[in-house]
């Protein structure tokens, strides 16, 4: 999560989401809500309190110890908190395609999970390329997600997200553009439509909205374009009415 001003920026969505997760990989945190809320404020007020630079903060559930191997143990779930700067990211940015992809109908489909093997060795091949995100389609061809972030493109005026059904994440930032904005999620992506679209960006926590400027090294038309420009402001606007929207 995006810290602003010491306050855990869409906790609550960021909470119903992991309770989502949580289920999905049958994990109890042991924790209501409520404490949860509670020590993310903790945290957050220790470390600032320590002098150290609080942009972000990681929430993470464990199954907890357990023995080697692919079996879980039995004393509960572990809950870690951990805080950092917040990233400074470049106003556009380069990604780049890579040919791993996601499996919609896979057990981690939409989970948010500590499973970034994957999303490791994508993002040092789009590194290596000069991009600073990889982007994956699914196994049918269909445009996904990010390795941390979502994607949106802008075709003929219209703002277009690849839909959850591509197996991309339900980013925190993707909600809250599709709804303060007019798009239209939609499961017809390709990777060829990013490179043909008149204008993308990336959502994530710590990017908000980041105009793409070039794809595999071929320059979109304008960046940001006036969608890209709108959508960034209508965000930058919600942050600035509410901190828990």
């Amino acid at each position: 999560m995006k810290v602003v001003d010491g306050t855990p920026f869409a906790l609550t969505r960021h909470l119903r989401r992991l309770r989502r997760s949580a289920a999905a990989l049958d994990l109890d945190p042991g924790l209501s809500d409520a404490e949860l809320r509670g020590a993310c404020g903790a945290v957050v007020a220790a470390a600032r309190g320590a002098g150290a630079a609080v942009g972000r903060l990681r929430l993470t559930v464990t199954g907890g110890p357990g023995p080697a191997g692919s079996e879980r143990g039995v004393e509960g779930a572990t809950v870690l908190l951990v805080t950092g700067p917040v990233t400074e990211w470049p106003p556009t940015t380069a990604v780049a395609s890579v040919p791993f992809t996601r499996n919609p109908t896979g057990g981690l489909a939409g989970v948010k999970s500590t499973s970034y093997a994957e999303n490791v060795v994508a993002l040092a091949r789009a590194h290596a390329a000069g991009a600073s995100e990889a982007i994956f389609a699914d196994v049918h061809g269909r445009l996904s997600e990010g390795t941390g972030s979502n994607v949106f493109v802008v075709r003929d005026g219209r703002l277009l997200t690849p839909g959850l059904g591509t197996g991309c994440l339900a980013g925190i930032t993707r909600e809250l553009v599709l709804e303060v904005c007019d798009a239209t999620e939609t499961e017809d992506l390709t990777l060829a439509d990013l490179a043909a679209a008149d204008e993308a960006f990336l959502t994530s926590s710590t990017r908000d909205v980041q105009p793409i400027a070039t794809v595999d090294g071929a320059p979109l038309p304008v960046a940001p374009g006036p969608v890209t420009t709108s959508a960034a402001q209508a965000f930058a606007a919600l942050q600035a009415r509410t901190l828990d929207p």
